[in-house]
């Protein structure tokens, strides 16, 4: 059996907060930015950095909770797959867009923000958070 593999996984940090629209039957769409870095020294010891920005899709129940909880600047893991979308314009010019289509989505960074939790569990019952001095 023969089959293929499109799967993306990134880590990085929002570049706008979520926008959410509604397709003309009603399902909830939500598009946002995620940039990644990575820094490498050259052979001649500089230090160098590259930011890479992704679009992001998501759809439905997921495309709601990015909206209700993420917001510019928070840091993400987002998974999915690429997608290309072609289009020409009212002028003919030729568009290409490739993103990313999330099927999920967990907030990660400062655990003081209630956050590193996957998004829309529930916490365990009599799970209180809070902040350890160590």
């Amino acid at each position: 059996m023969s089959r293929g593999l499109n799967k993306v996984m990134i880590i990085g940090y929002l570049g706008r907060d979520p926008e959410m629209r509604y397709t003309p039957s009603g399902k909830p769409v939500t598009t946002f930015t995620v940039a990644t870095s990575r820094t490498w020294n050259s052979a001649n010891g500089e230090r160098h950095t590259e930011t890479e920005w992704f679009n992001v899709v998501t759809w439905g129940n997921l495309a709601e909770i990015c909206k209700q909880y993420l917001t510019k600047g928070q840091q993400v893991y987002v998974e999915g797959r690429l997608q290309t979308r072609r289009w020409d314009d009212s002028e003919g010019v030729k568009h290409t867009s490739v993103e990313i289509v999330a099927n999920e989505m967990m907030l990660l960074g400062d655990r003081r923000e209630g956050s590193q939790t996957a998004v829309g569990e529930p916490p365990e019952p009599g799970e209180v958070e809070e902040d350890y001095p160590f």
